[in-house]
């Protein structure tokens, strides 16, 4: 698994498939080719401060770690973008709208 690191896989991720949860909106597009899955995490400052995004970002990236290998698909970018509610939410209901946002696409 790899990061997504340029904007324009980002704004490309953007134009895919979405299933939004309460904590974070999952964005999915296929790629041309069969390479290995690329995934990007993204937090706005409308979420807070900067000590705030951060935390939100650790804690999606702990929870892809955790419940990714099965479900997500060789030549697909994934883009995660943090909301507010991944701060209060418990670990466990992260990783359950996770796995079913990857179910819906």
């Amino acid at each position: 698994m790899e990061r997504l690191r340029q904007r324009a896989d980002f704004v490309a991720a953007a134009t895919g498939a979405k299933a939004p949860t309460a904590a974070f909106v999952l964005q999915a597009r296929k790629r041309g080719d069969s390479g290995p899955i690329r995934v990007g995490f993204t937090v706005t400052k409308k979420v807070g401060s900067a000590v705030e995004r951060n935390r939100v970002r650790r804690r999606l990236k702990a929870v892809v770690s955790r419940s990714a290998a099965g479900r997500m698909r060789a030549g697909h970018d994934y883009v995660l973008v943090g909301r507010r509610a991944a701060l209060e939410l418990p670990f466990d209901r992260l990783v359950e709208d996770f796995d079913g946002a990857l179910r819906r696409l």
